[in-house]
Parts: C-alpha cells; structure tokens; sequence
C-alpha cells in the first residue's frame, strides 16, 4: 500500500497530518502566510518522495524555499500597505498613490459622523464594526475612485483622470447607501475576543447585551480636485478638508466641494436609532 514512496509511513502521516491543517487555515484565513506554507509543505514532500540526492530534490527544495520567502515578502507588503481592521488600503498605500497621480484627479475625504460619541454609547468592538461596514461600502465606490483607511474614522478616496463635480455623483450615491444601511449592534457576548470586560458597561453607556440594538451611521463627505491652485495633492487633501469641515458645520450626512458655496438643503438625521 506505501510501496510508491520511500518515505516511512510515520512521516507519510505526519505530511498529511500538517498539509490538512495548513489547507484548513489557508481555506479559512485566506492569508499569503498559510498560502505559501501548504504549498512550501507540498514541494518539501516532493523533494523527500524523490529520495536520492540530486537535481530533482534540489530543484523541488528550492521551490518550497522560493514559496515560503514570497509568501513572506507578501505578507510584509500586506502588513505596511493593507489596514488589517477594514481590509482597504492604509495610509501608506494612500501616500505612494499619490506619487503616481498625474494629470487630473479628485480626492475626496470621508468621516464617520458623531464616531466617537457611538464608541462612548457602544464600546469599541461595535465602532470597529462601524468602520468595517463603512469600508464596505466605500471599496464599492463608482468612478473608478480607490477607498484608503486614512485614519481613525476618516477615509480618503482617489479618483484618477475625474474631476470633483463628475466625482460628486458618486460620492453622493455612496452617502446615500451608508445613511440607508441599518446595523444591528452586537452585544458583548457575541464579541470574537473573548475578554472579561467586554460584558462590564461603563457609566453612560448603552447596555447592550441580549437585547439588539439597530441603528443608522452616516459620513460627512468633502472633495476636491487638482487645479491650478491646488497643484500638489497635499494642498488638494487641505482643501477637500476644509469642504469636509463645511459639511460637518452645515449638519453632517451630506457632501460638499471645494470652492462651491455651501449648500442649504436640510441635512437628514445622522445616527437615528431604532430598538
């Protein structure tokens, strides 16, 4: 039955053993590190199989090498470019976007509204799942516009060769779809990190626990495009600020751009609460 192999049938087990598991993680966890070890783990069972030393072996030892040092590099880059809560691309990515932009472009900024103040009602688990249904929605911008995790609460969003008013229409669609997503509040029992504290509810702030809690969360939204005023994109990002400071002041859930005068529509409630 194990005469097609050299190998022991100790080691037989072992390899599959370890190759079911690294393919369980790589299934589940979807990460270039597991990825890279169930296929290193493959070529490293080839070269063993081939048994005599020689090309072969050190041709298939080598792969399984070259396998786990991309993998490696990968998850690197993964790490210093990727936010590893909203799974879009960090602030890092965002700056060497940047140095690529060219011609004409749009950048909008994007912040949560009155974030703090639901991580003061709800805790920080559930303002990390405000972030990440946010992200959500902004990695399905139209325009060809890139969503980045700028920071905190706040987003940024690229839109090569478009200009702020061909880019408002999708900016406005994108705050109209978060203001309309109801989300459901978990309580601390069904949190993933499971720490003591989650279930201690600290003065002033909303128990929430078996009872479920839906709410609405909207973002304020400010853009601007490169001109010749604004000839870098740091003065583009200063200005599409400002327009997102306006649409704060004006009263949340709406977007404004640069160099338009300020808009009078009444805003729409911005965290309207349903139990």
């Amino acid at each position: 039955m194990f005469g097609w192999t050299p190998l022991p049938q100790l080691a037989l087990l072992t390899f599959a053993a370890a190759v079911a598991w690294l393919g369980m993680r790589m299934s589940i966890l979807r990460k270039p590190v597991d990825t890279g070890f169930f296929w290193g783990a493959c070529a490293a069972f080839v070269a063993l199989h081939a048994a005599a030393p020689g090309r072969s072996s050190t041709l298939y030892f080598g792969t399984a090498v070259l396998i786990f040092a991309a993998a490696l590099v990968e998850t690197f880059y993964l790490l210093a470019f990727h936010d590893e809560l909203t799974s879009l691309p960090g602030r890092r990515a965002f700056n060497q976007a940047l140095l690529g932009l060219a011609g004409r472009y749009a950048i909008a900024m994007v912040d949560v509204d009155h974030f703090k103040q639901f991580n003061d009602a709800y805790g920080h688990d559930t303002g990390d799942q405000v972030l990440r249904m946010v992200a959500g929605r902004l990695a399905r911008v139209g325009g060809a516009g890139r969503a980045y995790r700028y920071g905190g609460e706040e987003f940024a969003i690229v839109f090569p060769g478009s200009g702020a008013e061909q880019a408002c229409p999708h900016l406005e669609q994108l705050r109209q779809l978060i203001a309309d997503s109801s989300f459901m509040v978990r309580g601390p029992e069904r949190s993933r990190r499971k720490r003591p504290e989650r279930r201690y509810v600290q003065p002033g702030r909303r128990p929430v626990g078996k009872e479920r809690t839906r709410t609405n969360v909207t973002v304020s939204i400010g853009v601007a495009e490169c001109g010749a005023r604004l000839h870098t994109p740091e003065l583009v990002i200063e200005a599409a600020d400002q327009a997102l400071y306006r649409a704060k002041d004006g009263g949340r859930n709406r977007v404004e751009m640069a160099g338009a005068p300020a808009r009078r529509v009444a805003p729409q409630p911005s965290a309207a609460v349903v139990r």
